[in-house]
């Protein structure tokens, strides 16, 4: 069997707005704040998809976790902005068709970004809130190990199985390759509960990367970019055996799944992973204040380049259990952690020139063409420029001597330049105003409503525009969309450029148009009859297909995951939702439907009708409903007799805080909105309940105290 080879470095993409550029919130009326935060929510879920879907981020984590500080920060200022369902709820990656599928009977989640020790401060502050405690609570303190997470699940004290965590609800089963691993242990020792999931990182040693690299080198194979990558290609080997050849190791530090809890505190669990024979980081500390947690910090960092494996920051947990389970999960990530990350890696180049990209919704990308220099360990030749604004910000020109970062080694960003190295006569960029691809105006919109122009120049061609029809074909692929394997970005420009698929509904129609083909794909370079088989057979496998996952891969602008997932929860049926957004001109009944759907605003109204009342659009999708049929979104999985309902809590909460009674209602699978309307189910109500109260008895909707919400969802 074939080694898995390292995948080639990832290029830049936009961002639509350099955070030099954006206008201080307090500046932000209320309808520019809504536009910039359904902008945001686009954008951050275009770079999920890159990020976990296809290995390949195309900003660096400081660029993101900025779009998502801003994010978080308009939704601190605007409240009104806050929904139960969130665009940060998705985690990682669905897993690859290449290993069976394993379901986490509790999701594997991610964990929010902190950089400074405000932010820390902020983060003890923000749990002391929530739980109303204003006495000090003790945190671990532990390295964040720059791995592969894996969940091991053991019954009867015996592994029975080992998941990736691919998009945190569903991964890819690994088994027969964790089992090659040494420090993990076939039979835990002592007596572990029936059925227990212990959580960890699979990662490779500095010296164990170097000889492997060095092995790749004489065998004249790829070499592999950095020790994570090394892990994760060895880990996701076809053949065990191969994995059995690497020097893979493994640090415990959480849970899933369990029939007995092993302890109440989080470093009770630890040293119960100890007891029964695994392997968690020594460096692993109980802090009782904040500085004590950011002096372990400090001296946890003074260690990093000695420790022998990478990490990337220290993670800090609630080591309460009890409190950890009040605290709950929003979006993304627990309330009851936290990750401090450690800064970005730099060197110093020379721009030897700026290229244009073109993506799918016609975005003219600047990536900056690098002389080679090694930053953390690999070898950066490209760098983004996010968009023109930023070149002019930063004054970046051709041939200068440029200072390049690389934060949480992905793609790195120019962070200044040399200016006493400019080399005579260096004129500043000037920005094409034509696409390069086809030639057509590149405009920057402007918002009719604020007057401003958006950061990001697009090809106005989009109906002409090769690259744009490119991009789109990629992204109807794609792997959280229509998820075909084996029509990946260099196979759909392969069938572009020779005519034989140029929309996504020629997909479907490939294998029959193939066979009256000369010569047939089979005959063609890196094509053999097996190949084409499976392509075809991955297509045909997509005939069926959720509806949210088609919407998501029309690739309507500003429809991401989650919103595609809202429109569908909404509408139902496919139909429904292309007839309103259809109609849904500006002030009509339609357009007032889809701007009250949480989560939902007039940014992707707009973006809605605009794409169903083109009638190019409109024949394409319905070429594309005669070859796939859509299924309807999966139930919520939830026993809980609230599960489904749209529940309001007004007045005063004795026995919970108001953050935590929402996040409680979200876990028993409730919908929580702010306002009550004739979709509330449910109103719970406190001393102090006013308007919605009254609200509620006119609409006949049932009330209920907090005692009663207690024992309906089997509280007591």
């Amino acid at each position: 069997m074939a080694e898995k080879t390292p995948s080639p470095s990832p290029q830049p993409s936009p961002r639509k707005r350099g955070e030099g550029a954006r206008p201080p919130i307090e500046n932000l009326s209320p309808l520019q704040a809504r536009a910039e935060f359904e902008a945001l929510a686009s954008e951050i879920a275009e770079h999920d998809r890159r990020y976990y879907q296809e290995d390949a981020p195309t900003v660096s984590d400081a660029d993101y976790d900025a779009l998502r500080r801003r994010y978080e920060a308009l939704e601190q200022a605007f409240p009104e902005l806050a929904t139960a369902q969130s665009l940060t709820k998705k985690v990682g990656a669905k897993p690859s068709e290449k290993f069976a599928k394993v379901k986490h009977a509790v999701p594997m989640l991610s964990l929010g970004n902190v950089f400074s020790d405000e932010e820390v401060e902020d983060f003890v502050a923000r749990v002391g809130r929530f739980l109303g405690r204003t006495e000090s609570i003790a945190f671990t303190a532990e390295p964040k190990i720059d791995g592969l997470s894996c969940s091991l699940r053991y019954e009867s004290g015996r592994l029975v199985q080992a998941a990736t965590r691919g998009d945190g609800y569903e991964g890819e089963d690994v088994t027969a390759n964790i089992r090659t691993i040494g420090e993990i242990p076939e039979k835990l020792r002592g007596d572990a509960p029936g059925i227990l999931e212990i959580r960890g990182e699979v990662y490779m040693a500095h010296e164990d990367f170097a000889a492997l690299n060095e092995r790749q080198k004489a065998a004249g194979k790829p070499l592999f970019a950095n020790p994570r990558n090394a892990a994760a290609g060895s880990l996701r080997q076809l053949d065990s055996s191969i994995t059995a050849q690497r020097p893979l190791h493994f640090f415990a530090y959480a849970w899933g799944e369990m029939s007995a809890p092993l302890a109440q505190t989080q470093m009770g669990v630890l040293d119960a992973f100890k007891h029964f024979g695994l392997h968690v980081n020594p460096l692993t500390k109980i802090c009782a204040t904040v500085e004590d947690m950011l002096a372990h910090y400090r001296a946890i960092e003074a260690q990093r380049a000695t420790l022998g494996y990478d990490i990337d920051g220290v993670v800090y947990k609630v080591d309460d259990i009890g409190l950890q389970e009040r605290l709950g999960f929003v979006s993304r990530a627990p309330r009851w952690a936290v990750a401090h990350k450690f800064p970005a890696e730099r060197a110093t180049t020379i721009l030897r020139d700026i290229e244009i990209q073109v993506g799918r919704t016609g975005a003219l990308t600047p990536v900056a063409r690098l002389e080679p220099v090694t930053v953390g360990g690999v070898v950066v030749s490209n760098a983004t420029l996010h968009n023109e604004d930023e070149i002019a910000r930063k004054d970046i020109r051709i041939g200068d001597t440029v200072v390049v970062q690389r934060a949480g080694d992905v793609i790195p960003q120019i962070v200044e330049v040399v200016k006493e190295k400019r080399p005579h006569g260096a004129r500043p960029y000037e920005f094409p105003h034509v696409c390069p691809r086809c030639g057509s105006a590149a405009l920057r919109e402007i918002d009719a409503k604020t007057g401003e122009a958006d950061v990001v120049r697009r090809c106005t061609g989009s109906l002409i525009c090769p690259a744009q029809a490119v991009e789109r074909l990629k992204h109807f692929a794609s792997r959280n969309a229509m998820d075909i394997e084996g029509l990946g970005d260099k196979q759909i420009e392969f069938f572009f450029d020779e005519g034989m698929i140029k929309t996504a509904s020629d997909i479907f129609t490939l294998a029959e148009r193939e066979a009256q083909m000369s010569p047939r794909l089979a005959e063609r370079e890196g094509y053999g009859e097996t190949s084409v088989r499976n392509l075809f057979a991955a297509i045909a496998a997509r005939r069926k297909i959720p509806i949210n996952r088609f919407i998501y891969a029309l690739g309507v602008r500003h429809v991401g995951e989650t919103n595609a997932r809202r429109l569908a929860r909404h509408f139902g049926d496919f139909e429904s939702l292309r007839e309103t957004a259809r109609a849904a001109a500006p002030d009509s009944e339609a357009r007032a439907r889809i701007d009250t759907i949480d989560g939902v605003g007039p940014v992707v109204s707009e973006a809605l009708h605009d794409f169903f009342a083109e009638p190019h659009n409109e024949r394409e999708i319905d070429a594309l409903l005669k070859q796939v049929t859509l299924e309807p979104m999966p139930a919520v999985a939830s026993a809980s007799p609230v599960a489904g309902k749209t529940v309001v809590f007004t007045g005063s909460l004795e026995r919970l805080t108001r953050d935590e009674a929402k996040a409680q209602a979200e876990r028993f699978g409730a919908h929580v909105a702010g306002s009550v309307s004739k979709k509330t189910d449910l109103v719970v109500a406190g001393p102090g309940a006013g308007s919605k109260l009254k609200k509620a008895a006119e609409l006949g909707i049932e009330v209920i105290s907090e005692d009663e919400w207690f024992k309906r969802t089997g509280q007591g």
